[in-house]
């Protein structure tokens, strides 16, 4: 048999499987990339016992999660187990601290499924102490340059091209801005940071000590920045990615119309998913009204109704770059300019994707 195992980052590194035994409401909250939750316990048998545990102690507390995981959801749940076992013959299972709970399951897959597989000491709570940790040593030791650039330039692009990049709004499934929204829901707070620290990790293993990320708010979508990484973010070196406007509009009109269509189309049939794709563009524009003024939000989100009319009528895109173009020259653009202005001492390079590329792998 293989040995249980407190070695975390060997198992981040490794992609190993992972099987959580937590109840699902501890799931939802907070997981690792990949793994899969089976638990011992529902949230009501968990619950129950917990409330046991407090008022009689451990011992009856065991006697009543034997009761009520017992029979047929015995059955259910070993099966399962023993499917993720023979799926995974490398994985590992574990609980929230790597005690009771993932101590009986591996005990029932020895003695009831002659199935002998390891569990990660120290459990849940453990490996994301590990991964807190790394994430806040990377940032204090990794050197560190920030790409910035006005709506639409391409950043995301070029850092998909980068081997030493970190996504941040890929981590946080979220394009950071009141449009940034896709069909699907993003990670929780936790989940995104494990995301993060993850891929910090795995760079640094691959040799990288420096790391490019884009220029970010403290919060992308309801992803919040880890507290250092943000107030690194106001120092760093910064690199200024610069694009015609007509291009902007174009990589927009993709990103925010032709993708987003699509990703609400996969998600339900045409019809609906068009519906749905219309609201969240819509949604998308009523938010940023104060900051428009009533009368400019009026003037776009005319143009976006007819833009999205013509979409579903013939599936023409075009339309769309009109409130696009109005949005950018009169509000974005504006912004970023200022924001611009006020972070020109921190600028280090500016030029196209190409020369922003080239220079990034140069100083990589």
């Amino acid at each position: 048999m293989r040995p249980d195992t407190h070695h975390y980052r060997e198992l981040f590194l490794n992609n190993a499987p992972l099987m959580d035994a937590r109840a699902p409401i501890e799931f939802s909250k907070g997981a690792f990339p990949g793994a899969l939750n089976l638990p011992l316990m529902n949230d009501e048998e968990r619950h129950q016992v917990g409330i046991c545990y407090k008022q009689h102690g451990q011992e009856a507390a065991i006697a009543l999660g034997n009761k009520l995981v017992s029979g047929q959801i015995k059955e259910e749940r070993l099966q399962a187990w023993a499917q993720f076992t023979q799926a995974h013959p490398d994985g590992y299972l574990y609980c929230f601290r790597g005690g009771l709970r993932s101590q009986i399951t591996q005990t029932w897959l020895r003695e009831e499924a002659g199935i002998r597989y390891p569990r990660v000491v120290g459990g849940y709570k453990a490996m994301r102490g590990f991964l807190l940790n790394n994430l806040e040593q990377t940032v204090s030791s990794a050197r560190f340059q920030i790409l910035g650039g006005m709506t639409g330039t391409g950043k995301t692009d070029v850092l998909q091209q980068l081997d030493h990049s970190l996504d941040l709004e890929g981590y946080a499934h979220h394009r950071g801005s009141s449009f940034g929204k896709h069909a699907t829901a993003q990670p929780s707070q936790i989940n995104f940071e494990h995301r993060l620290s993850i891929a910090m990790l795995k760079k640094t293993a691959q040799g990288h000590q420096g790391f490019v990320l884009e220029d970010e708010s403290q919060t992308i979508g309801r992803c919040s920045l880890p507290l250092n990484l943000y107030r690194g973010m106001q120092q760093w070196p910064l690199i200024w990615l610069e694009d015609s406007l007509e291009n902007r509009i174009t990589r927009i009109v993709r990103d925010y119309v032709q993708n987003l269509h699509a990703e609400f189309t996969q998600q339900s049939d045409p019809q609906t998913g068009f519906a749905l794709f219309a609201e969240q563009l819509r949604q998308s524009l009523s938010r940023i009204t104060k900051r428009l003024g009533h009368q400019r939000y009026q003037q776009l989100a005319a143009i976006m109704d007819a833009a999205l009319q013509e979409q579903e009528r013939s599936g023409a895109l075009d339309g769309h770059r009109d409130w696009i173009r109005g949005l950018l020259t009169q509000y974005y653009d504006p912004m970023y300019s200022y924001q611009r202005e006020q972070k020109a001492d921190r600028v280090i390079f500016q030029g196209d994707a190409d020369a922003v590329l080239n220079y990034l792998r140069r100083h990589g």
